[in-house]
């Protein structure tokens, strides 16, 4: 392993070895070699190299004494900054844990002290005066209004940062993360990354590839607003990123391999293969961590998908290539994979440091004439001790000291401005929208039609989700032709269109990377994953990226999204473990995470009107889990009862209606004061059932139906509960892990003193067949378990 000390003495060394040019070139002339790059563009791509070196020497200073907090190093990867100077400052890009020159590039790019060296776009018309909002001027621009009361926005003449501000401005950011300040730029000290909205870089996790499917489904994204879609109309705009914006994504050889960048790259090369446009450049930065030549094999084998390579220790090499790649994804709107050979130093990996970039671009500086050895020495000294004095300065800033701070941009709930969306759009479904929405649904809106099953439910909320959001887009594997396996999203496609309801290729990750980048682009992503079985393999696109967006970028940056899936347990084990699954607790284990259960038709179609208006107004990530069992089914106590159906609502009652997160609904049956159910999606039907037959023995039962189990209705649980003094918690997830153990432990740490007792599934997966009857619970398990509890 190169040490940080090793790898700085020989830089320094080299550095002085090379000695003055031989003939001295203007900084304002092209390379040499025909390439488009000028000595200035080159000497300014070494500062962002050696800016992000030093900041890994920083970074193990600082760590040195307990103050750095975060040692992933760029070093090798410096020249992934001519990458940055091939696109423009406009164009998203997300990057990898070692991208440290790009993101120094990009903020010099952003500051105009790099120029942009590919067209820029047409200008957009100056907005009319009194269509300008004060938060979204200029720089130092102002409103000044006449005697007249007319408004006029100045902007005054501002001096351009020199490339030196520039640069001590990006390293500022990257210290204040490393050593956790409160005042970095992105995540505020919950982390180190690259990020900030003002440079359209969007923060990623360090987990290899899990970036990579949002990157997708931004591409997608864009182009479908480019091409006429509209952006959800809710507090936050949508991206403002050109009309022609590529997205590039940085990852390292290391991703390659793992199964989200597998799906990640397959997507893009499938909707390519079936004529819809992706404009996303995929940056590979190959450290050698793969067997030799299989990165190329890989890349250069993905249908749909154009191979470009350089040497990324070469910055001419590197702007020659990546502003081909470039180009060719902006024109031709399809994607492009940028596979840059690099060197791994420090760390854990042992590289070549003859192969330094920094080292290869000073010679390059030298040989062509711009610039000694020694004064690109006095360049990497003057910066560091630059650094060094940044580094000094953040020390001093503060750092994250309570949970309100850590948690506030997490998932913030403002039901009251929630509980509004839900009136305004009740108000426009029954005022201006109400021809529209007649139309719709063919002359006879769903309040017309009689008593809805659950799924009919849900498929007349999801319409009308879509008639009053332009931006929402339903999609999943199936669920445009065919209605989705269970037919719950039929006849939406012939609604609303192919560009609003389409099918997808059946890979839970990617689905999710859609939503995920479709969100980030001010769209309202409901993406549908056919089993709950099959949303456990894509789960890190929902704990990793989804939920951790505003936590890595203080809220800049948002990804709403509602995710339905059908899921819970059918008595019956049609399909076995693949179509019988309960596992609901990693979902509950994701902070910020809304997690809706609807049982009855009654509740689902406003708790997704909930879920929907969450989403626009806090960003919120729902997963809305629709049991699998109730979806069609019609009678509560006997057959032809027609008890577990319902009128759908209409309008002018929605927001009377309203079911805001984590209040939970309670059924009275008998005198209700003696026994108290708590429960939730299947479990409701089945203690409504039990709670009957106990009246019938004198036993009155208030069951309380969760509704969300994501925040959980405390304060219901702990009401209900204190009213009987005895609580039976009945949980169709496993009893290791299910939500009767949040439950419980709710009681415990409220004071709770009554008697409890919980009905729960046994610790197994679901059998085929009769033999799931043997695992699952059943109304007379809840009626044996409550008379046990009666009797105490």
């Amino acid at each position: 392993m190169t040490t940080p000390h090793d790898l700085d003495d020989r830089l320094r060394a080299e550095l002085a070895a090379l000695g003055a040019p031989d003939q001295r070139r203007d900084l304002g002339e092209p390379l040499p070699d025909g390439g488009a790059l000028t000595g200035a563009q080159a000497l300014a791509l070494f500062d962002a190299q050696l800016t992000s070196r030093l900041l890994d020497l920083a970074g193990r200073w600082l760590s040195g004494f307990g103050e750095g907090y975060y040692t992933i190093e760029s070093a090798g990867h410096e020249g992934d900054a001519a990458v940055a100077a091939a696109l423009r400052p406009t164009d998203p890009a997300l990057l990898h844990a070692r991208s440290g020159a790009f993101y120094c590039l990009r903020a010099a790019q952003a500051a105009g002290a790099f120029p942009v060296t590919s067209p820029e776009p047409e200008p957009e018309p100056e907005p009319e005066p009194e269509e300008t909002e004060a938060g979204s001027l200029p720089v130092g621009a102002g409103i000044v209004v006449d005697a007249d009361g007319d408004a006029t926005v100045v902007v005054p003449d501002l001096p351009q940062p020199s490339p030196d501000d520039a640069f001590a401005a990006a390293a500022r950011d990257v210290l204040r993360g490393i050593v956790a300040s409160a005042e970095e730029p992105a995540a505020g000290g919950r982390a180190k990354v690259f990020g900030r909205a003002d440079l359209a870089v969007v923060p990623t996790t360090s987990t290899a590839g899990s970036h990579l499917p949002r990157a997708v489904g931004l591409g997608l994204a864009l182009e479908r607003l480019r091409r006429g879609a509209r952006p959800a109309d809710g507090e936050a705009e949508a991206a403002p990123w050109p009309a022609d914006a590529v997205v590039v994504c940085a990852f390292d050889d290391a991703a390659v391999d793992h199964a989200t960048a597998t799906a990640a790259l397959n997507t893009a090369g499938w909707y390519d293969h079936t004529g819809l446009r992706i404009p996303v450049l995929f940056v590979c930065a190959d450290g050698g961590a793969s067997a030799e030549g299989w990165v190329a094999a890989t890349l250069r084998a993905r249908p749909g998908i154009r191979y470009f390579a350089a040497d990324g220790t070469d910055v001419a090499a590197t702007y020659r290539v990546a502003a081909e790649a470039a180009e060719w994804v902006r024109r031709q709107r399809r994607p492009a994979a940028l596979h840059l050979s690099a060197v791994r130093l420090m760390e854990h990996c042992d590289g070549d440091a003859a192969r330094d970039p920094l080292l290869a671009t000073a010679r390059l500086l030298v040989t062509s004439g711009y610039a000694g050895g020694e004064e690109l020495l006095a360049r990497y000294d003057e910066r560091g001790w630059q650094l060094r004095r940044v580094a000094e300065e953040v020390l001093d800033e503060p750092k994250l000291v309570s949970p309100v701070e850590i948690v506030r941009e997490l998932a913030p709930r403002r039901p009251v401005r929630v509980s509004r969306a839900v009136a305004e759009a009740a108000a426009h479904a029954a005022g201006p929208g109400a021809g529209a929405r007649a139309e719709a649904f063919g002359g006879k809106p769903p309040e017309l039609t009689g008593p809805l099953t659950l799924a009919q439910s849900i498929n007349a909320a999801l319409a009308d989700g879509m008639l009053d959001h332009p931006g929402t887009a339903v999609f999943g594997h199936d669920v445009a032709a065919r209605g989705g396996v269970y037919g719950v999203t039929e006849g939406l496609r012939d609604r609303f269109g192919a560009a609003r309801v389409f099918d997808t290729l059946p890979d839970e990750t990617s689905i999710l990377g859609l939503g995920l980048g479709a969100g980030l682009a001010g769209l309202l992503p409901v993406p549908e994953i056919r089993h709950l079985t099959l949303l456990h393999g894509a789960e890190d696109q929902l704990r990793g990226e989804a939920a951790t967006m505003r936590f890595l970028s203080r809220g800049a940056f948002r990804n709403p999204m509602v995710v339905r899936v059908p899921g819970l347990a059918s008595p019956e084990g049609l399909g076995g473990h693949d179509r019988n699954d309960d596992s609901l607790g990693a979902l509950r284990d994701v902070p910020g995470l809304v997690v809706a259960v609807p049982a009855r038709p009654d509740d689902a179609a406003p708790m997704l009107r909930t879920c929907l208006a969450a989403a626009r107004v806090d960003g919120s990530v729902c997963v809305f889990v629709e049991p699998i069992a109730l979806y069609h089914v019609r009678d509560l106590y006997t057959d032809g009862d027609d008890e577990w159906t319902a009128e759908y609502a209409e309008p002018g009652a929605w927001a009377d209606r309203h079911v805001p997160i984590g209040r939970a609904r309670v059924y009275g049956i008998g005198s209700a004061e003696d026994l108290t159910i708590i429960t939730f999606g299947n479990g409701v039907r089945m203690s409504l059932r039990a709670a009957a037959t106990l009246a019938e023995e004198g036993v009155g039962s208030r069951v309380v139906d969760l509704r969300w189990l994501a925040p959980l209705p405390v304060a219901d649980i702990i009401r209900e509960s204190s009213a009987t003094g005895r609580v039976l918690v009945v949980d169709e997830t496993r009893r290791t892990g299910g939500v009767g153990e949040g439950v419980l432990s709710a009681l415990v740490d409220t004071g709770y003193v009554g008697a409890a007792r919980r009905v729960a599934a046994l610790d197994s997966f679901v059998p085929l067949g009769p033999a799931a009857r043997q695992v699952l619970v059943s109304a007379e398990a809840i009626t044996q378990g409550a008379r046990t509890l009666l009797a105490r």
